[in-house]
């Protein structure tokens, strides 16, 4: 650990004393050490992907610019971790007025307190030290918080034991934001709160004068102020008030990953699919298909596109899926934990939660969108994959009559055995480079895509119970059955 001076005389004579750095601002430090990030091409915002050509650009030209800003846009867009992925352009610790409040700046103090110590004690005043960790506030924006939460109110309890008139700057309990002081001050959904607080805000950002209880008190303070905000509550709710807007340096728009591989890279940095019993090995088409669920979601005119279609869908989603192969895994014995298509069906419950949906969605069903949702998926996966392989084969032994039924609680090795009953069907994922023979398990996912990817164009049927039939049975007729395993069979 190096030592750090611990009086305002040593840290005068110290490097912290340089005129330079005495009395720099927050907004200076930050613009200071992301010149040096961007000239060493050290990473900015450390798990944040798919932003580089976009938001990234606009977010360094603010804080160049010395901007406070509002990140815009809809849920599960990494608005949140943006803004905490600041803290890592801030100085890794910082000296105050030991017992400040409000981070008092040891050459350039602003509280009562802090001037009266250092008038007192002068080179003797003692230093405290903060880590970069602590001058990050976080808040969230609701229509209960007041004035006294974001500024301060005046103490009585302080005003008696320290002999004060309610006057005294010396009786204000201070809120965040003044606790905010040389730091970064991030509030979510800057909309929900009360237009009387943005009030004190914006006069906070502009002339730094608070008034607590009528007592006017000049508080120059020291902050990087950045909001997040949805489209829908900005604009719609039309909360946030015209002065503070102003006064806002750079709105900057967020967006949802603009292709599946994007995407599919986000949820594998953020799902936890690492699992202590047994490992783990998705097959690249199923992570593919998760992906593609929200993709599809959200073009989907069932459901409401202001609310948007969080990237925490296919997040949730493939740990749900990873977790019902687990179980599976667990039940049957098998070696690894490897998911399928019926995975991903079991995982409904982690998409209907995500979804908001139009007055046509709930006419249909939220569930019954989610499957809609899935089939679309596993038919745009094959599409890319295996877009132009022949089917005809796997097609008419369905129109003849064939049927099976596929859960998601056999072995791989006993459905594998199963789907050679359907001709063409294991050459087909094999040719076609979906899986490897010998592979069970991910040629049990393979087939499963398949045959999805049949429904989804309706040349083959699937019924809730995962039993698969012709497009348009013959009810005159009895399909042939045939058995392989508990879980398979007509």
């Amino acid at each position: 650990m190096p030592s750090y001076p611990e009086t305002l005389g040593a840290l005068k004579r110290s490097p912290f004393g340089a005129p330079d750095r005495a009395t720099r601002s927050v907004k200076d430090e930050l613009r200071q050490n992301l010149l040096a990030r961007l000239s060493s091409g050290g990473p900015l915002f450390a798990g944040v992907i798919g932003y580089e050509e976009t938001v990234m650009p606009q977010i360094v030209n603010a804080i160049l610019s010395r901007h406070n800003f509002i990140l815009l846009g809809l849920r599960g867009q990494a608005k949140s971790r943006i803004l905490r992925a600041l803290v890592g352009l801030l100085d890794e610790t910082m000296p105050t007025v030991a017992g400040s409040e409000v981070n008092d700046n040891p050459f350039a103090p602003i509280s009562r307190y802090a001037r009266n110590l250092i008038h007192e004690a002068g080179d003797d005043t003692p230093i405290a030290w903060v880590g970069r960790d602590a001058r990050f506030i976080e808040k969230l924006a609701t229509p209960d918080v007041t004035i006294a939460d974001m500024i301060g109110d005046l103490d009585p309890i302080k005003a008696a034991r320290g002999g004060h008139i309610l006057s005294d700057e010396l009786t204000i309990h201070y809120g965040m934001l003044p606790r905010a002081n040389r730091g970064i001050f991030a509030l979510n959904e800057l909309p929900d709160l009360a237009g009387k607080v943005q009030v004190g805000l914006f006069n906070v950002m502009q002339e730094g004068d608070v008034q607590i209880k009528g007592y006017p008190i000049r508080l120059s303070l020291d902050v990087q102020l950045c909001f997040t905000a949805n489209p829908e509550d900005y604009t719609a709710r039309g909360k946030i008030i015209t002065p503070l807007k102003d006064r806002i340096g750079s709105e900057i728009i967020t967006h949802y990953p603009e292709t599946v591989e994007l995407g599919m890279a986000i949820t594998g940095q953020e799902a936890w699919t690492k699992r202590d019993a047994k490992s783990v090995r998705v097959p690249d088409f199923i992570s593919e298909v998760v992906e593609r669920v929200a993709f599809e979601a959200r073009v989907d005119k069932r459901i409401d596109k202001r609310s948007g279609v969080s990237q925490r869908m296919p997040i949730t989603v493939m740990e749900n899926v990873v977790s019902n192969a687990e179980r599976r895994a667990i039940v049957t014995g098998e070696k690894e934990i490897v998911p399928r298509i019926s995975d991903v069906y079991a995982a409904q419950p982690a998409i209907t939660g995500k979804i908001e949906l139009e007055y046509e969605g709930e006419l249909v069903g939220g569930h019954a969108i989610a499957r809609e949702l899935i089939r679309r998926a596993a038919d745009a996966t094959f599409q890319e994959r295996a877009g132009g392989a022949n089917t005809d084969d796997v097609v008419i032994w369905f129109d003849e009559g064939g049927a099976l039924q596929v859960t998601d609680d056999e072995r791989s090795d006993a459905v594998a055995t199963g789907f050679e009953a359907v001709p063409g069907l294991l050459d087909l994922v094999h040719r076609v480079g979906l899986a490897q023979t010998g592979d069970a398990p991910q040629t049990v996912a393979a087939c499963e895509l398949v045959l999805e990817a049949l429904v989804a164009r309706k040349k083959i049927s699937r019924s809730d119970g995962g039993i698969y039939g012709r497009a348009e049975p013959d009810r005159r007729r009895r399909p042939k059955q045939d058995f392989f395993g508990d879980g398979l069979s007509a």
